[in-house]
């Protein structure tokens, strides 16, 4: 696993032995980024992301890569979450980020709390846990980190379908690749 492009392009990062963490893939990481930049390079420029149930941190630091201004890695186990600082310290990344070890619901409480306005969510709970999905677009569809022009990521099984709307979040595109699928949400404008 490594950054694919930007400031740390090439850069190898670690992940934990085991089945516990399944780390997006350098392909399906890629493809989100193609899609979001769409050919800009400075699309991501000092964009702020919250990455929910980042794993290794992998998508969350491609952001950092690619210009972003901060991102907010959630991840409730103290282990996973040493991982990912661990990663950023190899990077040489000092700033520009926060680790939060909290449950997705306590660290968007959190978040929404400190005034956060996210223009990226990206969400990728172990795929058995398909009940996440549900709960975490529903609280992030009544959640002040989002704006009008936020987009929220969940990344998924392939035979998974979290679902076109969830509250006030509307699907606008779903992408398959290998066994992953990546869903799109925008608010919808009230």
């Amino acid at each position: 696993m490594r950054v694919i492009a930007g400031k740390y392009r090439s850069r190898p990062l670690r992940s934990l032995p085991g089945s516990d963490i399944r780390p997006t893939s350098d392909r399906l990481r890629e493809t989100l980024f193609n899609v979001l930049c769409s050919g800009n390079p400075e699309a991501l420029a000092s964009t702020v992301w919250c990455d929910l149930y980042a794993g290794t941190g992998a998508v969350g630091i491609e952001a950092l890569s690619r210009g972003a201004g901060m991102v907010h890695f959630v991840e409730s186990s103290a282990k996973v979450a040493a991982l990912i600082e661990s990663n950023l310290k190899s990077l040489g990344i000092t700033a520009g980020f926060q680790v939060l070890r909290f449950d997705v619901g306590a660290a968007l409480r959190r978040l929404e709390s400190a005034g956060v306005q996210a223009d990226f969510v990206f969400l990728d709970p172990p795929y058995r846990l398909e009940s996440a999905y549900e709960k975490s677009l529903q609280v992030l569809s009544e959640s002040k980190l989002l704006k009008p022009s936020s987009l929220v990521i969940a990344e998924h099984d392939r035979k998974f379908d979290p679902g076109d709307d969830l509250g006030k979040l509307l699907r606008t595109r779903k992408l398959e690749q290998g066994d992953s699928g990546l869903s799109f949400y925008k608010p919808l404008s009230l």
